[in-house]
C-alpha cells in the first residue's frame, strides 16, 4: 500500500523545488545580464579613458608617462593587459598582471579574456598638419574572471538555499502530517477492531487530544458506547421474550419488548442509511482532491523534465503555475466539503445517540440535519427549503427534534412523491414568545382523506408488505407530545400535497423526562 503521507512530503518537496529553481534560474539570468552589461560599460569607459589620456604620451614619445596611465588603469581587476603600439604597429608600451605575467599569456592571444583595442587620435593643435592623425592604437584585454566567479557564488548560494528549504519542509512536514495521520491509524484500528469484535468487549481510545481529532474520537467512543448499550438492551430484551414465552401472565411484556425492538430497530436503520449516504457522498470530494493531487504530480514531472533537458520557456513555467493554482483550489475546496460534511453528520449523530439536552440555534441545526441528509434526497430528486425568520434559539433535546424531522422527511419521500420524479419540501419556522412553529409541507400527492385520522396510530401503513412498519409518525407524534413538550397536526394542502403543523416551547419543561420514543409509544 502507498503511503499517502511520503507522496505527500515528496510532492511538496518538489513543488518547492522546482518553483525555487525557476526562480534562482530567472535571477542567475538577470544577475548575468547585469554584470555583462557592468562589463561592458566598463570597457567602453576604460578605452574612452585610454583614448583621451595616451595620445599626448605616445606623441611625446614619454613611456614612462604612459606607464603610469596604463598602472592606473589596470587597478581595476577587469583590466588583465594593455598594450600601446605606436603608428608603425611597434609595441610602445605593455603591461599585465603579475599573473598573466608568470603564465606567459601574451596580450594579443589571451584565450580566456576579450582584448578590444582602439586607435589613438591626435587632435589639430598638437598635430604638424591641418588634419586629425592616428598616431597609434591601444589594445586591452579585459578578464571575465570575476563574473563568473560572482555567477558562480550565486549558483552556489541558490543551490544551498534549496537545500536548506527542502530539508525544513521535510521536518515540518513530518511532524504535521504525523499529527494528522495518526489519530487516523488509531481511528482506523479501533473501527476493524469494533468490527472483529462485534460485541460488547472492544476497547474505546484515549480522548486526551484537545483538537478536531479529539472531538471525533469522542464522537466515535459516543456511538461505541450506545451500540452497548443497543447490544445490551437487545440481549436483555431477548431474555426477556425467551422467558415470557413460556409464561402466560408476561404476554403484555413480550407485546412491549417486540415493540421496542421494531421501534430501535427503525432508529438504528435510520442511523444506518445516514451513515451510507454521507460516505457514498464524502467519496465524491475525496476522488477529486486525488486526481487533483495526480494531475498535479504529472504537471511537475513533466516541467522537471523539461528543466533539466533546458528547454523551458516562461510560458511552461506560467501554464504551470495557474495549473498549481486550480489544482490547489479544488483540493482546498473538497477537503473542506469532505471536512464541512463529516462535521455536519458528526453532530446530527452524537445527537440521535446520545439525546441529551442542551441549548442549539435550529436554523444552523437544521441546516446540519439535511447536509447529513442529502445523500437520500440527492437519490430521491427531492430538494429541502428552510425558511427561519430571525435567530432562534432553542434549550431541548435536538437528538429527538432531528428524529422527528428526519422521519417526516423519509415519510415524504417513501409516500408523497412518485417514484422517481421527486419534488419540494419546504420546512419554515416561525418564531414568538416563548414558542416557535415548524410547518412541514410538501408538494406530493397528499394524503387520503380517510387516513388523515388514523396516520399517527401504530402499525399503520398503507405499504404493508413493502417493508413499512407503520411506527415513524407514530413516534413523530410521541415525541413531539410526551417529550418535547409541544402539538402536532396534519393536513392536505388546497393545491397539491400535505402539510404537518408543529409546535414546540422554545425551552422545554423540565418536568418531561427525555425518555426513548419506545417508552413513549407503549406509555
Amino acid at each position: 500500500m502507498k503511503s499517502i503521507r511520503v507522496r505527500l512530503i515528496g510532492l511538496f518537496v518538489l513543488l518547492v523545488t522546482v518553483i525555487l529553481g525557476g526562480f534562482g534560474l530567472y535571477e542567475q539570468m538577470r544577475l548575468s545580464q547585469a554584470l555583462e552589461q557592468q562589463f561592458a560599460q566598463r570597457q567602453i569607459e576604460t578605452l574612452a579613458r585610454l583614448k583621451t589620456s595616451l595620445p599626448t604620451a605616445l606623441w611625446n614619445y614619454d613611456a614612462p608617462m604612459a606607464g603610469r596611465i596604463i598602472r592606473a588603469e589596470m587597478e581595476q581587476p577587469e583590466v588583465q593587459s594593455v598594450l600601446v603600439l605606436d603608428a608603425q604597429s611597434r609595441p610602445f608600451v605593455t603591461l599585465s598582471h603579475p599573473a598573466a605575467a608568470a603564465a606567459q599569456v601574451p596580450a594579443r592571444a589571451a584565450q580566456r579574456h576579450l582584448t578590444t583595442s582602439a586607435a589613438l587620435m591626435i587632435d589639430q593643435s598638437t598635430a604638424r598638419t591641418a588634419e586629425d592623425k592616428e598616431i597609434g592604437r591601444v589594445e586591452v584585454a579585459f578578464s571575465r574572471d570575476k563574473i563568473d566567479a560572482t555567477l558562480r557564488a550565486q549558483l552556489l548560494t541558490r543551490i544551498l538555499e534549496a537545500l536548506l528549504l527542502d530539508a525544513i519542509l521535510i521536518v515540518v512536514l513530518t511532524y504535521a502530517l504525523k499529527m494528522v495521520f495518526g489519530p487516523i491509524a488509531q481511528l482506523r484500528d479501533a473501527l476493524f477492531a469494533l468490527a472483529a469484535h462485534d460485541r460488547e468487549d472492544a476497547e474505546e481510545l484515549p480522548e486526551a487530544s484537545e483538537n478536531e481529532f479529539g472531538e471525533v474520537i469522542r464522537g466515535f467512543n459516543l456511538t461505541q458506547r450506545k451500540l452497548r448499550q443497543v447490544i445490551h438492551r437487545r440481549a436483555q430484551a431477548e431474555e426477556a421474550a425467551r422467558q415470557a414465552a413460556s409464561q402466560t401472565e408476561l404476554a403484555f411484556r413480550d407485546l412491549q419488548a417486540a415493540q421496542a425492538s421494531l421501534v430501535q430497530s427503525e432508529k438504528l436503520a435510520g442511523l444506518g442509511g445516514m451513515v451510507a449516504g454521507i460516505a457514498h457522498e464524502i467519496n465524491t470530494p475525496v476522488g477529486i482532491v486525488l486526481t487533483s493531487a495526480s494531475v498535479l504530480q504529472l504537471e511537475t514531472t513533466q516541467l522537471r523534465k523539461a528543466v533539466a533537458d533546458g528547454v523551458v520557456r516562461k510560458s511552461d513555467i506560467a501554464a504551470y503555475l495557474e495549473l498549481a493554482d486550480e489544482c490547489s483550489r479544488l483540493i482546498l475546496g473538497n477537503a473542506d466539503r469532505a471536512a464541512h460534511l463529516i462535521q455536519s453528520f458528526k453532530q446530527v449523530a452524537v445527537d440521535q445517540t446520545s439525546e441529551q439536552r442542551r441549548e442549539f440555534g435550529l436554523k444552523e441545526y437544521l441546516d446540519e440535519l439535511m447536509t447529513s441528509l442529502h445523500p437520500s434526497l440527492r437519490k430521491a430528486h427531492t430538494e429541502v427549503t428552510v425558511e427561519c425568520q430571525g435567530e432562534v434559539l432553542m434549550d431541548s433535546y435536538p437528538g429527538l427534534l432531528a428524529q422527528v424531522i428526519t422521519n417526516l422527511t423519509m415519510n415524504a419521500i417513501t409516500h408523497a412523491f412518485a417514484k422517481g420524479d421527486g419534488g419540494h419540501i419546504r420546512i419554515v419556522v416561525t418564531p414568538s414568545p416563548g414558542v416557535v412553529a415548524i410547518e412541514f409541507r410538501d408538494d406530493g400527492r397528499g394524503i387520503a382523506e380517510e387516513n388523515l385520522g388514523k396516520i399517527f396510530d401504530p402499525f399503520f401503513t398503507t405499504r404493508r408488505g413493502q417493508g413499512g412498519t407503520g411506527l415513524g409518525l407514530n413516534i413523530v407524534f410521541n415525541i413531539v407530545t410526551k417529550q418535547l413538550g409541544g402539538s402536532i397536526a396534519v393536513q392536505n394542502n388546497a393545491d397539491r400535497g400535505a402539510a404537518f403543523l408543529m409546535s414546540f416551547p422554545l425551552v422545554t419543561p423540565a418536568a418531561i423526562p427525555a425518555t426513548s420514543a419506545a417508552e413513549n409509544l407503549l406509555s
